[in-house]
């Protein structure tokens, strides 16, 4: 299936149905058919042909999907880039995917131009997508299959350099069909959507899902907590999706007692694991917290944690996914048991077809992707994520999965944020540090942080260290860089 032909079949079906609001504005279905077969003309004016990269330089903003949708028809590529990565950075990614065309506009017009520039492909505002004034109709754009990479998403590169994941066709509709499984999402849905879809989570996890089921998208340009409690208060959205830090900005802010959520039957989360004090405080609200686990490489939704299991699985990802094949290895290969601790291994139709320029990466052999991932499965076949395996730290022969310390750190109220690291140590091989970003005025020391952990978690669990520092470092997407943390832990040693 082409994936824009979703679009052209619901503006035939519901023309008038809203499909996306922004700022202010609504664009029905047939309106985003008709800016969708404008772009096709403006593109093949551009002279891409099938199999071209494009990219996309800017915040989220309709056009952004106009263009993804008008490749699709014409079996080209979208890149979306992360317009938080350095110059350098872009540079590198946009000359490793041979990009041939770069979209951008608005406040990332100058920026667009120097990269353009420096890597010597060619350059188109944004507002030119959907400019009709002398446009021929241009040649029929070519069949093309849903096996046809579509889109072209680069990882984070929290350990290394960013690899670039390729999506096919067939793979989005299949992680929108999933994904509807998991928010129980159709036409009469409402989501709000506010993360960046330059990352699989704020373009694939509800964006692209709700407007294949035929719903409406209310898109804001970025996150700002006060403006999304103040569209769920008076747009009255069904659906929504924030990360660990998008969630303390909701809850910190002084609008958010007195805002009606009720509209929300589902609020999800994800990106890493979610501490309980995030989750409780909305369904004291009468809002179910979900959960959605995966990666960029799994479209993103591989295991999540759906509405009737939201509140008596607090803290839970979930169980897999409908049609994802999930397995939890241990080293030497086999199965973990029930209540073992495994790697994550995903197998399912809306996975990577692969890497750009990096065919034999050993993480996706046979079908299988293997996540990184650590985590136990109860008997119900519920999954409790742990951590990354290359972040598990072995103290005297035990193995401490960060994540359950972190989750305890993120529960005290006087911690804005924390995160845990091994360090070397000639006796017990790796310590525990936990790195400490106290709430301002807060009066916090490491003995009122090792109190936490007391009768708690096992000894050997516990930090042998405590480090306070103002922020933690973070890649682009906001995700801890590990690396980072053990040389602020390496430094405070010496």
């Amino acid at each position: 299936m082409n994936l824009a032909s979703v679009i052209e079949g619901h503006a035939g079906q519901t023309p008038a149905r809203v499909a996306l609001h922004f700022e202010g504005a609504d664009i029905s279905y047939a309106g985003l058919w008709e800016r969708t077969e404008c772009a096709v003309r403006v593109l093949q004016a551009a002279e891409v042909k099938p199999g071209d990269r494009v990219a996309w330089l800017g915040l989220n903003h309709p056009d952004l999907l106009v263009l993804l949708f008008a490749l699709a028809r014409l079996g080209a590529i979208l890149l979306p880039l992360n317009y938080r990565l350095a110059a350098p950075e872009l540079q590198a990614i946009l000359m490793h995917a041979g990009v041939s065309l770069l979209v951008a506009g608005g406040v990332h017009a100058d920026a667009a131009d120097a990269l353009a520039g420096a890597t010597g492909c060619a350059r188109l505002q944004a507002d030119a997508l959907t400019d009709e004034a002398d446009m021929s109709f241009g040649n029929p754009p070519p069949v093309v299959n849903g096996n046809t990479p579509v889109l072209l998403v680069y990882t984070s590169g929290t350990t290394g350099q960013p690899k670039g994941v390729i999506h096919t066709q067939a793979g989005l509709v299949w992680n929108c069909r999933i994904s509807a499984h998991a928010h129980e999402l159709t036409a009469d849905d409402h989501v709000l959507s506010v993360l960046p879809m330059f990352h699989v989570g704020g373009l694939c996890i509800q964006t692209l899902p709700a407007l294949y089921a035929g719903a409406t998208v209310t898109l804001h340009a970025r996150f700002e907590a006060g403006a999304w409690l103040d569209d769920v208060s008076l747009r009255r959205p069904s659906l929504s999706l924030l990360v660990p830090a998008t969630l303390r900005a909701v809850l910190d802010h002084p609008g958010f007692a007195s805002s009606d959520l009720s509209s929300l039957k589902l609020l999800a989360a994800g990106s890493s694991t979610i501490p309980a004090s995030m989750i409780t405080p909305f369904h004291a609200r009468g809002v179910s917290v979900g959960q959605v686990y995966g990666a960029t490489e799994t479209g993103p939704v591989s295991i999540y944690l759906r509405r009737e299991d939201a509140m008596a699985h607090v803290g839970s990802a979930g169980k897999a996914g409908l049609h994802v094949e999930v397995r939890l290895l241990r080293k030497t290969g086999e199965d973990a048991a029930i209540g073992e601790i495994g790697e994550i291994w995903v197998r399912a139709p809306n996975l990577l077809a692969g890497y750009w320029n990096d065919p034999g990466n050993p993480v996706f052999v046979d079908g299988w992707f293997h996540t990184g991932d650590l985590a136990r499965r109860d008997v119900a076949g519920f999954y409790e994520v742990v951590g990354r395996l290359k972040d598990m730290i072995i103290s005297g022969g035990e193995n401490v999965y960060p994540a359950e310390i972190e989750n305890l750190l993120a529960d005290c109220p006087q911690i804005l944020e924390a995160a845990v690291v091994g360090q070397p140590d000639a006796r017990w091989g790796e310590v525990v540090v936990a790195v400490v970003v106290p709430k301002p005025g807060a009066a916090l020391d490491t003995a009122a942080v090792m109190r936490l952990f007391d009768g708690r978690l096992a000894r050997f669990k516990h930090p042998k260290r405590v480090l306070f520092c103002d922020a933690l470092p973070k890649t682009a997407l906001g995700k801890v860089q590990k690396a980072g943390l053990l040389a602020i832990a390496t430094t405070a040693a010496q």
